[in-house]
């Protein structure tokens, strides 16, 4: 009985011996993990090594196309803001030009002066503070007054209501008077100053 113990357990270790004594050569590659049914390494994986490269080509494709596109997004964004930004800084401006009149009412006022001194210096001094007030406003608001003397003139900034001879060449195409008051908006010309504008002219040579 012990014998044929015996006889059985060299009987398994040699079995087991031969199913792990099995060399590279005789590994046969399953078609359904191999779909190629490559039989060499080597080709697999040079396929494998083909294929990794093609994966990299596109995840970097992939890539571009993101940084593309998020780039644009964010150049979107902040263009968005900036319209919004100047939406926000002119959505006054129709109010504040019909506001003008207002102050040119005031000044026409002042101007005559002979008549304002002759008016209750109470009532004057209450009234000179309202147009301070009204003024400082406008201002916090983005108004501001042009003045243009000295200037050479720009008939995209300034209307020529008048040329006046100057002696000078320097003065020639100069602004020298403000008929009417120019305004802008948050830098925006909104009321174009009228003015008189210096011109030089050259006497003739016979």
């Amino acid at each position: 009985m012990n014998k044929d113990k015996e006889e059985k357990k060299e009987e398994i270790k040699e079995n087991d011996n031969n199913q792990t004594d099995v060399s590279v050569d005789d590994v046969v590659y399953d078609s359904d993990v191999d779909s190629d049914n490559l039989s060499d390494p080597k080709e697999k994986i040079t396929k494998l090594k083909a294929k990794i490269k093609e994966l990299e080509s596109e995840k970097s494709e992939y890539m571009n196309g993101w940084q593309r596109e998020r780039a644009d997004f964010v150049n979107f964004k902040k263009r968005m803001e900036s319209e919004r930004v100047e939406t926000i800084k002119y959505a006054n401006e129709n109010l504040v030009s019909e506001l003008l009149t207002v102050i040119e009412s005031f000044d026409m006022a002042f101007s005559n002066k002979e008549a304002w001194e002759k008016v209750d210096k109470n009532w004057r001094t209450g009234v000179e503070y309202i147009h301070t007030q009204f003024l400082k406003t406008l201002k916090e608001n983005g108004l501001l007054e042009i003045d243009p003397i000295g200037q050479k003139f720009d008939s995209a900034l300034h209307v020529a209501d008048d040329m006046k001879e100057v002696e000078s060449e320097k003065e020639d195409g100069v602004i020298l008077k403000v008929n009417k008051k120019g305004f802008s908006l948050n830098g925006r010309v909104i009321v174009a100053p009228n003015v008189v504008v210096g011109e030089f002219k050259t006497e003739n040579v016979e």
